[in-house]
């Protein structure tokens, strides 16, 4: 299963890489691709995840997704 989000106020390759940490520790979360020229968050897993749970993990990486 694949969800896609839109994380903003990433500016370099620190900030993709705190975010890939903080939601890849989410529960079910098997793999994590982050682009950080359009900000997409593209979260891979064999279970559905919890959506506020990406949001959490986003947020825990001092980030924010689009609504």
């Amino acid at each position: 299963m694949q969800s896609n989000y839109t994380v903003t106020g990433m500016t370099c390759g620190h900030c993709v890489a705190s975010v890939r940490e903080e939601v890849g520790a989410v529960a079910g979360v098997t793999d994590v691709a982050v682009d950080l020229a359009s900000g997409r968050l593209t979260v891979t897993s064999d279970v559905p995840v919890d959506e506020a749970a990406v949001r959490a993990a986003v947020d825990e990486a001092g980030y924010s997704v689009e609504p």
